[in-house]
């Protein structure tokens, strides 16, 4: 046996022993797959990271296809570092040194990234198993509502943090609802869905011929860490290779930018409109199979990847996925707010609940 296959079976067989310990645990907590089916439109979810599996629906010519990345089998989800489809928190995106100061104290946080912390540390809300609350998989609004209590000091994090998320279906709606309530001690909270979204199918090839609309003119420039800059605020998108205020090519300009030291986007934009009130976001169109997914959210700013980190990456029913095999449209607060007062605050005092929606609107 080849030592590359020698170490891949090893991965599996330990993957495979936490998910029988984490089930027998005595939270009583088990590893699923959750469907959701509404007619021809279907979603899986597992409770491991409340992480989206697949999502199917037709095409254009009625050719039912699987268009979110991701893996076979639970064990590979465990294992896996390309963070396909989970939600991730405490505060996702970076944190500068992994430090903040809340209410005159320092608080140090797990460093995962370089010198930073990132996507809440390396034990974030996507390494965990969540406890379904409700499930019910079909009839008119099918849905999965998740919960997770984050622990005071979880990662660094200050205070016990109750968590809900609850995805639902509607017809070729999906709509993911997320809030966290603090509980004793004030905390930031930011959190964000992660699913790569090829339209065309999960193993289709590049999404740069997939048409892009953001409802966002302006945008939050980063550094080489991919922080932004004190002071800096936001700049205009106009006259940049991130203007997406018309439908473009995704592949029009990625040469043009840099994503975390390689060419694509991996940019946090300033969503139009007022935050806490539901607007669209963004909008993708795949001329190929005709479909189109619509993104609505109540979040001031949204994150734009473009998978440019993805090489030879194994995915789902044997597919290799490539740099920009996919694109992951995720709203949240912006990058690192907790180091910059001059962005919206992202702190959670006890009894505040944070709340988070958003809508993906699919059709062919």
């Amino acid at each position: 046996m080849a030592r590359a296959e020698m170490l891949r079976l090893a991965l599996c067989l330990v993957a495979s022993a936490l998910v029988a310990a984490t089930g027998a645990g005595g939270a009583g907590k088990t590893i699923r797959v959750y469907e959701l089916r509404h007619g021809d439109f279907s979603v899986k979810i597992t409770n491991w990271g409340a992480t989206i599996m697949s999502v199917n629906l037709p095409d254009s010519k009625g050719n039912l296809a699987d268009f979110v990345l991701g893996k076979d089998t639970i064990a590979e989800y465990i294992n896996d570092t390309s963070f396909f489809g989970p939600v991730a928190g405490r505060v996702a995106g970076r944190i500068a040194r992994g430090r903040f100061v809340l209410d005159g104290k320092v608080y140090h946080l797990d460093i995962n990234d370089g010198r930073n912390t990132l996507q809440g540390g390396g034990r974030g809300f996507n390494k965990v198993i969540w406890t379904v609350k409700e499930y019910v998989a079909g009839g008119d609004s099918p849905y999965v509502t998740l919960y997770y209590r984050s622990f005071d000091g979880e990662q660094g994090f200050p205070g016990d943090l109750d968590v809900y998320v609850t995805y639902r279906l509607s017809p070729y709606e999906l709509g993911v609802h997320m809030n966290a309530t603090a509980l004793g001690r004030a905390t930031p909270v930011n959190l964000l869905q992660h699913t790569y979204w090829n339209l065309g199918g999960h193993g289709a090839g590049d999404v740069l011929g997939h048409t892009l609309r953001l409802h966002a003119s302006r945008y939050t420039p980063l550094d080489a860490e991919m922080l932004p800059s004190s002071g800096r605020g936001a700049a205009p998108v106009a006259g940049t290779p991130f203007d997406f205020l018309a439908p473009t090519p995704i592949g029009a300009r990625i040469r043009g930018v840099v994503g975390g030291r390689v060419p694509g986007y991996d940019a946090n934009y300033v969503v139009d409109g007022e935050p806490g009130e539901m607007r669209p976001v963004a909008r993708a169109l795949d001329g190929a199979s005709g479909r189109a997914l619509e993104l609505w959210g109540n979040q001031p700013a949204m994150q734009l990847y473009t998978a440019n980190w993805l090489n030879h990456t194994k995915g789902k029913g044997g597919a290799v996925y490539e740099r920009y095999g996919g694109f992951c449209l995720e709203t949240q607060g912006y990058p690192d707010a907790v180091n910059h007062p001059e962005f919206p605050s992202q702190i959670v005092r006890p009894g505040q609940v944070y709340r988070h929606d958003m809508v993906f609107k699919f059709s062919f």
